[in-house]
């Protein structure tokens, strides 16, 4: 008889045993841990239902958050004190991006390597500012450059620059160390941009080794548009301050009704047989404009001097100027 119950206990607690480790086996398999294949095949999910611009708004844009250490955070130095820099999030964007979204009311580092360039954008995505409290240019042979001079194959497809008059220019050129995503492109018109008075200026900044407090300040004929219709950079060179400002147009076609225009002409009248486009000078003493004082004067030296470009034959300053084509004009 005891031998009889004490083998219905041995098995009632081998049973209890069974059970036991059937549920521990049932409790952990329930337990699904995601691997990294699993997620990655998520995030291709995720992108394959956005747009081409929603995945790389996605992928290559990232807030800085309140929370990160200040010594994390970069900080800008000022240019302009009347600027109020803190209503504009910092977010980080790659330079090679080619969307031409833009996010609203949010500040960018559009500087090529550790250069220092700020892109601000309005409560409409347009880019109104760019800023640089010093312009450091292109060096090839310290940075990776393609054969074209360019950092990147391509600029930010900014709406607008699919028109066939259209560039898609940098407010920062890649000489000057500016990326080419949509906080540094603007449509441009294509004779400004590589022959007008944005090429000129760019120029202008190369010739003189580089210039420090450049603000651009862009502006728009609605806030529809990503166009700009006016352009204002301000600029020193040598401690002198420069201001480069002109309308986003063809300026062949400006020059010409300009020709064709009487007594509405924006172009002032000489004065004392000053050429029109010079200022005005009493003593025509070229040691004011010639800067180094090595006998000739550069673009970058006339126009810090206040010239305006081109530099005609009949002007007292083209003697001291390098007419390379021979044509009569300097800066052209």
């Amino acid at each position: 008889m005891n031998k009889r119950i004490f083998l219905i206990l041995f098995t009632v607690i081998l049973i209890s045993v069974f059970v036991g480790c059937g549920k521990i086996t049932e409790h952990t398999s329930s337990k699904k841990v995601q691997s990294p294949t699993s997620t990655a095949s998520k995030s291709v999910e995720t992108n394959k239902s956005t747009s081409v611009d929603e995945a790389e708004k996605t992928t290559s844009e990232s807030v800085v958050s309140p929370s990160v250490p200040a010594t994390s955070t970069p900080t800008i130095t000022s240019v302009n004190g009347d600027f109020d820099y803190s209503k504009y999030t910092l977010i980080v964007v790659d330079g090679g991006v080619m969307s031409g979204y833009r996010k609203p009311n949010v500040r960018v580092d559009v500087g090529f390597g550790d250069r220092e360039y700020w892109a601000f954008t309005n409560e409409y995505g347009q880019l109104i500012r760019v800023e640089a409290k010093n312009i450091t240019l292109q060096n090839p042979n310290t940075e990776h450059v393609l054969s074209s001079g360019r950092y990147y194959s391509d600029e930010a497809n900014v709406p607008g620059t699919e028109s066939p008059t259209l560039d898609k220019g940098h407010v920062i050129a890649d000489s000057l160390g500016g990326v080419s995503n949509a906080y540094n492109i603007t449509p441009q018109d294509s004779i400004l941009n590589r022959h007008g008075d944005q090429a000129y200026m760019e120029k202008v900044i190369r010739d003189a080794g580089g210039c420090t407090d450049f603000v651009a300040v862009i502006q728009y004929p609605n806030t529809q548009t990503q166009i700009p219709n006016h352009y204002k950079f301000t600029y020193k060179i040598q401690g002198r301050s420069i201001t480069d400002e002109f309308d986003n147009v063809n300026p062949d076609e400006v020059n010409k009704n300009l020709g064709k225009t009487t007594g509405t002409s924006s172009t002032p009248p000489k004065t004392d047989n000053v050429p029109a486009n010079e200022t005005v000078s009493s003593d025509e003493d070229v040691s004011k404009v010639d800067t180094n004082h090595n006998g000739s004067v550069t673009i970058a030296e006339a126009k810090a001097a206040g010239f305006k470009m081109p530099i005609t034959r009949d002007s007292w300053l083209y003697k001291y100027m390098d007419d390379r084509d021979g044509d009569g004009l300097v800066g052209e």
